[in-house]
Order: structure tokens, then C-alpha cells, then sequence
């Protein structure tokens, strides 16, 4: 039997926007959030957000993982569907540092209603 893709859930906002920034990713049903993460934008916050749930799934050892967020440009610019300019050019470029020479990871766009992360934020 083929063991199950991991669904790494993560989501960014801030309040204002802009201004201070929270994230969540949801590993396994259980949500990680930190609410101090800086001030920035609402896409800056998404970022961090796609970065930290890259970091959990390395950080697990995982092989076999999906990113599921629902900011659509974020999932498009990482995944090189959409150019990335001004600061999301930098986040980009973080974000691939931190994959390496490796395969890049699986990248997928949900709605705000199926994003895990995103109802663990609004919950807390």
C-alpha cells in the first residue's frame, strides 16, 4: 500500500495591511501559529507563511508533502507560473535558497474555506 501525501496547510495575513504580521501552518491536524512574524503586507505575510510550511515539512524529514495555501499569486509565483517582482522577488528567492538543489516542492492553491491554516488564524 502507498503511504498517503502529506497536506501541509499555511496561511499569512496581517492587520492592518499593512502591518503586523501572523502565520499558521497546519502539519498532521495540529496548527503552529505565530503572531509576531513582523510588519509587512498581507502578501509578505502569505510568504513567510509558504517558508515556514516548507521549513516544517523539512524540518519532519518529509518526502512525499503538498503545500496547500490560498493566496493564488503567492502559489503561482512560486511555482513559476507568475513572475515575481518587487518584494515577492525576494521572497521567492529565500524560498528557493531553502529547497536547495532538490526537486521543488508541490505547490497547490485551495479555497479560503478548505485552507486548514487559514481557520486556525481566524479561530485564535
Amino acid at each position: 500500500m502507498k503511504p498517503r501525501r502529506i497536506k501541509i496547510y499555511f496561511d499569512g495575513g496581517c492587520r492592518p495591511n499593512p502591518g503586523a504580521m501572523e502565520i499558521a501552518v497546519v502539519v498532521g491536524g495540529v496548527a503552529f501559529i505565530d503572531r509576531a512574524v513582523g510588519t509587512g503586507s498581507s502578501m509578505d505575510a502569505e510568504w513567510l507563511a509558504l517558508t515556514a510550511a516548507l521549513r516544517a515539512a523539512q524540518g519532519r524529514g518529509l518526502v512525499d508533502f503538498v503545500l496547500l495555501g490560498d493566496a493564488a499569486a503567492v502559489v503561482a509565483q512560486a511555482n513559476g507560473a507568475v513572475a515575481a517582482r518587487g518584494g515577492a522577488a525576494a521572497h521567492l528567492a529565500a524560498f528557493r535558497a531553502l529547497v536547495g538543489g532538490g526537486a521543488p516542492p508541490r505547490i497547490r492553491h485551495v479555497k479560503r474555506t478548505q485552507n486548514l491554516a487559514g481557520i486556525a488564524l481566524a479561530r485564535r
